[in-house]
Parts: C-alpha cells; structure tokens; sequence
C-alpha cells in the first residue's frame, strides 16, 4: 500500500522518535545499573582497603593469610574475602577450609579487568561454590584482594532498574505522538494541496483562482509555485501563439525556410523549401537533408563544415539552375543550430536585366535630343546675324528635342518603379474609356498640330482590375510615340 505524504511524514517521525527514546531509555538504565554496581564497589572497597592494611601492617603475606579470620567479625557476615597473587594462586578465601584446592583465579573477569585497571567488577556464577556473586577485585603490589557479595534477592532489588523513568519516557512518547499527528496533518494538508495542483496542472484541468493553501511557510511556498505556474502559463500560451503565427508565416510565405539542429537533424521546413530544393537538385528528394551531399550546394556545405568564427555566421549566394535565379542563405545560431532559406529572385532578376536593357536604351535615346539641342544653341549663339526664320526653325527644332527630353526622363522614372513591389501600388476596378477621353483632352494640342484626329470606340463596360495611374502612363506612352 502506498502511504501518503501525511503517512510518511508521521511514520518517519515515529520511527525516529522510537529509536531515539529507546536508545535514551537503554542507555540511562545502563548508567543507572553502572552507578549502583559502582555504589557497592565502593562498599567492597573500604572492606578490600581494611584487609590491605591489616595485612600490611602484621606482615601476614603470604604465608599467614589465616589471621584474616580475625577481621571476620567485624566485616558483615555475608560477604566472601578472597586474596589470590600475581600469578592467580588463591592464598585465603574465608569460605574454603583449604584454599590450596581451588584453581588458578587469573582468568577469572574481575581478576582481568583489575590487573588492567587496577580494579574490576563482574556478575557472574562461582564455579567453587555454584553461587552468583557481585565480584570486586582490588590489585595492590604483589596480590588481588577480592570481596563478594551474594548475588540475591537484596543486591537484585538494588540494582533493579527504576521504572519511574521509563513513565516518563511513555508519557513524553505520548505527548510528541500527539506533536507529530498535529505535525503530520498541518505539513501533509499543505504537501497534499500542492500534490493535487501538480496533478491537475498536468492535464490543465485547474483554477488558479480557486487554489488556496494553509497558511504557514509550505503553504507560502505552494501560493508562489502557482502564481509561477500561473506566469509560465501565460508565456507558454503566448510563445505557442507566436509560434504558430510563425509556422504560418513560413508556411504561406513566398521564402524557402528550412531549420536543422547542430548535427544537421531538420526540425522544421515548408513546403516552399521542398520545390526550391528539387528545382535546384539534380536528385530531386523529399528528403531534404540531401542537400548536404549535393554538388550544387558545395560552397555551403563547406561554410557548414568549416569552424568560423563568432561573428562569421552568415553565408549567401546565387544559383542559376533550370532557367531560374535563386538567392541561398545560411545563418548560424549560438547554440549549433542553423537555418537555410532559398529565395526564387527569377522576377526580380528579370525586372533588373529588363531595367537595365531599358536605361541602357534610354541613356542611348537621351544623346540624340541632348546633341540636338545643344547644337541648335550653338548655331544661335555663334552666329547671331542669322536671319529670322532659321532663327525660329532652330528654336522650335530645340522646343521639340526639350520635349522628347522630358518625355525621356518620365520613362525614366517609369523604369526606376519596375523595382517597386507590385502590392505598393493601389488595384481597383479602372473604366478604360475615362482614361482615354481624359487622354484625348491632355494630347489636343499636339494632335492638332500633327493634323491627327484621334476616336475613340471602347464600350463603357470595359474594365481593368490595376492602377489608373500606371494604366494612363501606358495609353499616354503609346500614344506619343504614335504621333
């Protein structure tokens, strides 16, 4: 069964708690036990320091350990007295008639522990007697005074543990269980609040007006993760958005757009690109990527695999392939990642030779009535007696040059908006027969000097989708180079 936060927390808690009391508990009993074995080995000591003396002062070691007997009435009746030697010889024992008959006592716990200690302590079965004795062994110069004490009902009662304690530790336990479930339930509401957010948040299926959290630190932390939901939310909808507005943008667009990762995987690529692709590739692919093993495109494929430097992340060139221009452009991110457009510039291209074919025709058409003109001024000028009407022939001959003059150079102007975007001038539906009565007005002076009568039969239905003002420079350019 899997637990809950609230669950968790209130059984980790739990089961530190448990483990730190009892470690406490264990570990006060032990003190408590220590300190009373400690109590009685004080006791044991004066006895074993009383005997030390006796035997100092009479000079009784080793071989007159029997005159111990005289302390015996003195000392209380239940203890043992032992005195063994370095070696672990028993020399006296006030509870063995001869003493000659026990076996060597080095082993024995208490005798170990104070050859190391200078003193020892030890509960334990005497393998002579068959009784449980409380052992303490004092190691003076030359032997080992022992005193024992039975080890029965009055010394267990002693060092019997002191329950009061342990009542305390249940009764603490109780309180801190209490602690933990106030605990358990204030920091698992707020966790299982925040958990029900998260989970709602992934299938979107929330209300960030409607989210409230307790109010404590977790539940401060839970209020600023939604309100930061809430901002990454609102960025999320409106990169997605923007996203599309691009893709469609690429999509509809007139421009090959393809997007490739640092290890030349596409991640985005319309349709556009595709043709532009195939009109250019000898290998006509859908795959795309085929532009990388394409001789056509070499000197790209180089600057993609060439490390450049930080600002050499700009590649562009022309390709004629199949009686179309196409502009090819490269540009590489920071991240590895690159882009690649391919532009058809056929029109463009065309418009620019048609441009240039046309000023180059215009620049030679404008040195006729430049030459003309300049040299009827000259003739007025070097010669002024020249009679009057040859003075005016070469006047009007000037006239009529000046006026070819301008109609040149409003050509001229005609030929620089062939590079303008044809979306720049203003379509509608034109009658054509107001153009021509409104042109026939503007030419009635010239037609009548050249004796041209012009008609005119176009039914008033007649209409053209375009601009009227380009449509007029058309009829008014035919109809001046007609007269």
């Amino acid at each position: 069964m899997k637990l809950n936060y609230k669950q968790k927390i209130f059984s980790y808690f739990l089961i530190v708690f448990i483990f730190f009391t009892a470690g406490i508990f264990f570990f006060e009993q032990q003190r408590e036990h220590t300190y009373k074995v400690e109590t009685l080995s004080s006791d044991q000591l004066v006895y074993a320091s009383l005997i030390q003396k006796y035997i100092d002062e009479n000079n009784i070691f080793p071989n007159q350990m029997a005159q111990i007997n005289n302390l015996l009435p003195i000392l209380p009746e239940n203890i043992r007295i032992t005195v063994i030697d370095n070696k672990g010889g028993v020399l006296y024992d006030n509870d063995v008639e001869n003493p000659d008959t026990l076996e060597n006592h080095i082993n024995r716990p208490e005798i170990r522990i104070a050859a190391v200690k200078s003193s020892g302590t030890a509960i334990r079965q005497s393998s002579s007697l068959n009784r449980e004795f409380l052992y303490f062994a004092k190691h003076y110069e030359n032997y080992f005074i022992r005193i024992a004490l039975p080890y029965d009902v009055e010394v267990k009662n002693f060092l019997k543990t002191d329950f009061v304690f342990l009542y305390f530790i249940v009764f603490l336990f109780f309180i801190v269980l209490l602690a933990l479930v106030f605990l358990s339930n204030r920091f698992g509401k707020s966790i299982s609040k925040l958990k029900d957010f998260i989970d709602s948040a992934q299938t979107d299926n929330f209300d960030l007006a409607n989210i409230s959290f307790p109010d404590d630190e977790l539940g401060e932390i839970g209020d600023k993760i939604v309100n930061l939901y809430g901002e990454i939310n609102k960025s999320k909808k409106k990169i997605t958005l923007e996203r599309e507005k691009l893709l469609q943008h690429f999509q509809f667009s007139q421009e090959g757009v393809c997007f490739f990762s640092r290890k030349k995987e596409r991640i985005y690529c319309n349709s556009h690109f595709v043709q532009y692709f195939n009109v250019i590739s000898d290998n006509p692919s859908l795959n795309v990527n085929q532009i990388f093993k394409e001789p056509i495109f070499k000197d790209l494929q180089v600057f993609l695999s060439n490390k450049r430097e930080k600002n050499d992340n700009l590649f562009q060139t022309t390709i004629f392939k199949n009686g179309k221009h196409f502009n090819l452009k490269s540009f590489c991110f920071d991240d590895g990642s690159f882009e690649i457009t391919i532009n058809d510039i056929t029109k463009a291209e065309k418009i620019r030779l048609m441009k240039q074919t046309m000023t180059n025709n215009i620049a030679h058409d404008l040195r006729t009535p430049v030459t003309g003109v300049r040299g009827y001024l000259e003739t007025l000028r070097d010669q002024p007696d020249l009679p009057g009407e040859k003075r005016i022939f070469f006047i009007e001959r000037a006239y009529y040059q000046i006026v070819r003059l301008s109609d040149l150079i409003r050509d001229i102007s005609l030929v620089t908006k062939m590079e303008e975007a044809a979306d720049l001038f203003n379509k509608e539906p034109v009658s054509i027969l107001p153009i021509l009565t409104e042109l026939k007005e503007d030419l009635n002076d010239k037609t009548e000097k050249k004796q041209v009568t012009l008609t005119i039969k176009v039914p008033e239905t007649v209409q053209i989708n375009g601009n009227r003002t380009l449509l007029y420079s058309i009829f008014r350019n035919l109809m001046d180079n007609s007269l």
